[in-house]
């Protein structure tokens, strides 16, 4: 019997899978641009498709993914920041600081539903690990 490969941590977490087979799509949809609607972006089956591991683990389970997302958008506004001071340069005789403020914004808004769905996908692989025989354990539970 041969065994399956182990998914890549990084790249399963890119592509939004499941943390516990890092196979199943924890979205319904694997774009979060694609319709453009705000109120569809969190869309989540109840349970992975391949593992049934369930992705609401508690009440509120979701409520601390709001901290994941500002270290994120942190993260992001310091490469941005680097990226700008490399190839632009910052000057107190100008006002290149605040075109890169501007830009850093733009970028912002424009990255966010993505880095929203990223949060939930790094917030819930704090709780469940990946489990190479998740077809013959039982999924995690919160008590």
């Amino acid at each position: 019997m041969s065994k399956k490969p182990k998914p890549n941590y990084y790249w399963s977490v890119l592509t939004m899978k499941c943390p516990r087979c890092r196979r199943g799509p924890m979205f319904k949809s694997a774009n979060p641009f694609k319709k453009l609607k705000l109120s569809h972006i969190f869309d989540m089956p109840d349970n992975c498709p391949v593992c049934k591991q369930k992705y609401d683990l508690e009440e509120g389970f979701w409520f601390g993914t709001g901290y994941v997302s500002y270290a994120l958008a942190v993260a992001v506004s310091v490469a941005t920041f680097i990226a700008w001071l490399v190839f632009i340069g910052v000057s107190t005789e100008d006002n290149r600081i605040f075109w890169w403020l501007g830009t850093n914004t733009v970028v912002l808004v424009i990255t966010q539903p993505w880095l929203m769905r990223l949060s939930r996908v790094l917030y819930m692989r704090f709780f469940v690990k990946y489990d190479e025989n998740y077809e013959t354990t039982k999924p995690v539970e919160l008590h």
